[in-house]
């Protein structure tokens, strides 16, 4: 018997961050709700990891989320907007590790992958295929919020796999995806 699972998706940022809420029920995704929060507006980064936690509290009080997916941290070119970054999503941990929320981190590249099958993909094709299989219109002023829900259907789709339910598989790739999951097929 398949139990409602709720899932908080975030995206991350110290100048926006993008959040979005997912019900699953069996093979169903729903959308509850997403959104972002605007960062830029406060003068200091103390001040923004605040508003960060608050949030996140927030919304981990509102919807009681049963997991987190959260978006990890890639190396760019700034090695202090990296830090700013990791200090953003610790916050966000921090908030769901003070409501016992178990948390899952995503690389960029695996939430592009599970959500469109290429691991390079455009935040258009990643809400392009979100609005696929969500089978609602997205926001495109919301791409941040879009990439939330992203790491959240990530989190959904890796569901069955050795890291979370102890799936002890060797196969990889979407062939071995769908001959271990055809439930999950339409």
């Amino acid at each position: 018997m398949n139990k409602e699972k709720i899932i908080l998706g975030v995206d991350p940022g110290t100048r926006i961050m993008g959040y979005g809420i997912i019900s699953v029920d069996g093979n169903a995704l729903t959308l509850i709700q997403y959104g972002v929060l605007r960062l830029d507006k406060y003068s200091t980064h103390e001040l923004k990891l605040k508003k960060i936690y608050e949030r996140m509290t927030q919304l981990i009080e509102e919807y009681l989320p049963d997991e987190m997916a959260i978006e990890a941290p890639f190396y760019g070119v700034n090695v202090q907007s990296m830090l700013k970054l990791g200090r953003a999503q610790g916050v966000a941990i921090a908030a769901a590790l003070n409501r016992d929320v178990p948390i899952v981190e995503y690389l960029p590249k695996t939430v592009k992958q599970s959500v469109t099958g290429n691991g390079n993909a455009s935040k258009e094709q990643v809400a392009y295929m979100l609005e696929h299989l969500l089978k609602m219109k997205l926001d495109a002023q919301f791409n941040d919020a879009t990439d939330a829900v992203g790491v959240a259907v990530c989190h959904y789709m890796h569901g069955k796999t050795k890291a979370l339910t102890g799936n002890a598989s060797k196969k990889k790739g979407w062939s071995a995806f769908v001959s271990e999951n055809p439930d999950r097929l339409k």
